[in-house]
C-alpha cells in the first residue's frame, strides 16, 4: 500500500500535526521506491520466495524517533483484504542482512472464540512499525520489529474509506555478547518458532531408550535362540541331519536364491544408499555451517546439488549388487537407478507447478530455476551415474560369497502361519516402532517445512536420524529371523519393505498434520503438501529399506556361515 516513501514536504506536514520535530533526521535525496524484485537465489526460487525491496529508509546507526512512510486512502476492497488477513492471523516477514523479522498486521478485540467476528467486536490495523537493530563490530547481528498499539487504526467499519498514515521508527543498540557467527541462535526463542528445546531432547531420549530395548531384545532373545540352534545343529551327525532339520536351517539351500526383478531390487537398494549418503552429508554440512541454514531455500538447493553430485554412489552400488546376483544387462540396471527417484519427483513437480501457474502463485518455478535443475541433471547427475555404473562393471565385486549353496529347485513355503507371524502384522510392526522413535521430532520438522519456520537444531536432528536408522535396522533383523524360522526364504524384498515401512507411516502422519495442525486448505496448498510429502515419504522408504536390507544381508550371511551344511 506504500509503493514509495513519503516526500520531505509530506513528512513535514504530518510531523506538524503530531507536534514532532524532524530536525536532525537523515534523509536520502530521492524518495525510496518499494516493490523492486530482488535477484533470486536458486533455493528461494524453489521454495517460492520472491523478495522485494521495502520503501523504509533506514541508515546504519541512525536512530529515528518517528518518520512518515506514506499516507493513503483505503477503499472498501482494501479494508476487507486487511480484515481477512487479520482474522486469519496473517503476519509479515522482513529481512535485514538476511536476518528475518516477523510481525502481525493487526489484531481483534472482543471477538468470539467460536463464532469469530460478532456485534461489538473490533478489528484494528497496526500502521506503525518500530525496528530494533543490534550491532557488534560494525555488523548487524540482531533484528526485531514491533508494532505500536497506541497508534492502531479501527477498520471495523468497511462501508466508508478511511485515511491511514503508515509510519515507522528505528532504534539502534549495541549487542556486544552476540557474535556474527551466532546471530541465528536468538531465533530459537522467537514466538514464531519452536521454543521447547527440552521437548527435542525428550524425543532423543525416547529414541535412545527404544534403541536400548531393541538391542537388549536382539542380544538376549536372538543370540540365545541362535546359540541353542547352533549347538543343536553342530551336534547332529550325518544320519540324523535329514530328520532333525527344522526352522531356519532347513532352508539353507534356498535362502540365498536371488529375488525376482533383481534389476529393480538392486536399483532400489543403490538409490536408497545414495539418499542415505546425501542425507548424512547434508546434515554434516548444516552442522558445520558450510550450508547457510538461515537463508530460505538454501537447504533444499543444497540437497538437490548433493543428490546430483553423489549420483555415482547409487549406480556403483546397484550395479555391483546386480553383478553379484549374476545379472548381465548392467546398462538396464544403471538406467533404472538413474530414474527411480528423479522420475517420481519430476511427475509431482509437473503437477504442482501446473496448479501453481493456474493460480498465479509465486510457488511456481521460474523458468531460470527450471533450466538450472535441468542442467544439473543433464550435465552432472546423468554423467556421474553412467560413470558409477561403468566403474562397478569394471572394478566392482562380482562374487556374492554366499556361505551355502543354492539348490536348483525352490523349496515349498508353508502357507499356514499364525496371525502374528503373517506379513501384514510384520509390516505394521516394522513401521510402527521406528515411527514411535521420531514422531516427536517429526512435528517440529513439519512445522519448519510447511510453517515457513527456521530449524536450527541440526545436532539433535543428526542424532534422531542416526537412531532412526539403527532402530529400523534392528527391527528389520528381528522380523527377518522370525520369517526364516517359519521356513520362508523370500526375505530379500521382505526385508527391504520392512525397513521402508517408516515412509508409509510418515505419509499417513502427514494427513493428520494437514487436517489438525497445518491450517492449510484449497487445491493449491493440498497439491503442494501431499505431492511433496509423497516424494519425501518415498525417499525415506528407499533410504531405510536399503539400510534394513544391508543389515539383514549381514545377519543372514553370519548365521548361515556359522553352521555346517551339505
Amino acid at each position: 500500500f506504500c509503493s514509495s516513501h513519503a516526500t520531505h514536504e509530506e513528512e513535514e506536514k504530518a510531523a506538524e500535526k503530531i507536534n514532532h520535530d524532524l530536525d536532525g533526521t537523515h534523509r536520502i535525496a530521492q524518495k525510496k521506491k518499494g516493490g523492486i524484485r530482488h535477484k533470486q537465489r536458486m533455493g528461494e526460487s524453489i521454495v517460492g520466495d520472491r523478495r522485494e525491496t521495502s520503501p523504509y529508509e533506514i541508515t546504519y546507526d541512525d536512530s529515528v524517533e518517528w518518520r512518515l512512510l506514506c499516507k493513503t486512502f483505503l477503499e472498501k476492497k482494501e479494508i476487507m483484504a486487511f480484515k481477512e488477513a487479520i482474522h486469519n492471523n496473517y503476519f509479515f516477514e522482513m529481512f535485514v542482512e538476511d536476518l528475518p523479522m516477523w510481525g502481525y498486521i493487526g489484531d481483534t478485540a472482543e471477538e468470539d472464540i467460536i463464532l469469530g467476528e460478532v456485534e461489538g467486536s473490533k478489528t484494528y490495523l497496526f500502521p506503525h512499525l518500530h525496528f530494533y537493530l543490534g550491532t557488534n563490530l560494525n555488523k548487524i547481528v540482531a533484528a526485531k520489529v514491533t508494532t505500536d498499539l497506541e497508534r492502531k487504526v479501527d477498520i471495523t467499519d468497511v462501508s466508508r474509506p478511511i485515511e491511514v498514515q503508515f509510519s515507522y521508527s528505528v532504534e539502534w543498540y549495541e549487542e556486544p555478547e552476540l557474535e556474527w557467527k551466532d546471530r541465528m541462535t536468538r531465533y530459537s526463542d522467537s514466538r514464531f518458532l519452536p521454543s521447547s528445546f527440552e521437548i527435542h531432547w525428550l524425543s532423543i531420549i525416547n529414541s535412545f531408550v527404544l534403541v536400548l530395548l531393541l538391542t537388549a531384545f536382539l542380544t538376549v532373545i536372538l543370540l540365545r535362540v541362535l546359540k541353542n540352534d547352533f549347538s543343536r545343529y553342530m551336534e547332529l551327525d550325518d544320519e540324523t541331519m535329514e530328520e532333525e532339520e527344522s526352522g531356519w536351517k532347513l532352508i539353507h539351500g534356498d535362502v540365498f536364491r536371488f529375488p525376482q526383478n533383481s534389476a529393480l531390487f538392486c536399483a532400489a537398494v543403490g538409490t536408497g544408499q545414495q539418499l542415505l549418503v546425501v542425507t548424512f552429508c547434508h546434515l554434516v554440512l548444516a552442522l558445520t555451517g558450510l550450508i547457510s541454514t538461515n537463508r530460505r531455500g538454501s537447504m533444499l538447493a543444497a540437497a538437490i546439488i548433493l543428490y546430483c553430485m553423489l549420483s555415482f554412489v547409487g549406480s556403483y552400488l546397484s550395479v555391483s549388487l546386480f553383478q553379484q546376483m549374476n545379472g548381465k544387462n548392467w546398462v538396464h540396471c544403471t538406467i533404472m537407478t538413474a530414474g527411480l527417484f528423479p522420475i517420481p519427483c519430476i511427475a509431482v513437480f509437473m503437477w504442482v507447478n501446473s496448479i501453481a501457474l493456474a493460480h498465479g502463485s509465486t510457488s511456481a518455478f521460474p523458468f531460470t530455476a527450471i533450466l538450472t535443475c535441468i542442467a544439473l541433471m543433464a550435465f552432472v547427475a546423468i554423467p556421474l551415474t553412467v560413470m558409477g555404473g561403468i566403474g562397478a562393471k569394471n572394478y566392482g565385486i562380482r562374487d556374492f560369497n554366499a556361505p551355502t549353496r543354492t539348490t536348483k529347485v525352490a523349496r515349498e513355503i508353508p502357507t499356514e502361519v499364525p496371525w502374528f507371524k503373517s506379513r501384514p502384522f510384520q509390516v505394521c510392526v516394522a513401521g510402527f516402532l521406528p515411527f514411535s522413535a521420531i514422531y516427536i521430532e517429526l512435528h517440529y520438522i513439519f512445522a519448519s517445512m510447511w510453517g515457513h519456520q527456521i530449524y536450527t537444531l541440526f545436532g539433535i536432528l543428526m542424532l534422531a536420524f542416526i537412531l532412526l536408522v539403527i532402530v529400523t535396522s534392528f527391527i528389520t533383523v528381528a522380523l527377518l529371523y522370525f520369517q526364516l524360522a517359519r521356513e520362508d526364504h523370500r526375505w530379500w524384498w521382505a526385508s527391504f519393505l520392512n525397513g521402508g515401512m517408516i515412509g508409509l507411516y510418515i505419509y499417513v502422519y502427514s494427513f493428520y498434520y494437514y487436517f489438525h495442525r497445518s491450517g492449510m486448505s484449497g487445491i493449491l496448498q493440498s497439491s503442494f503438501y501431499f505431492g511433496y510429502m509423497a516424494v519425501i515419504s518415498f525417499a525415506f522408504f528407499l533410504m531405510l529399506g536399503s539400510a534394513g536390507f544391508q543389515f539383514s544381508l549381514v545377519f543372514t550371511k553370519y548365521i548361515y556361515g556359522r553352521i555346517k551344511c551339505d
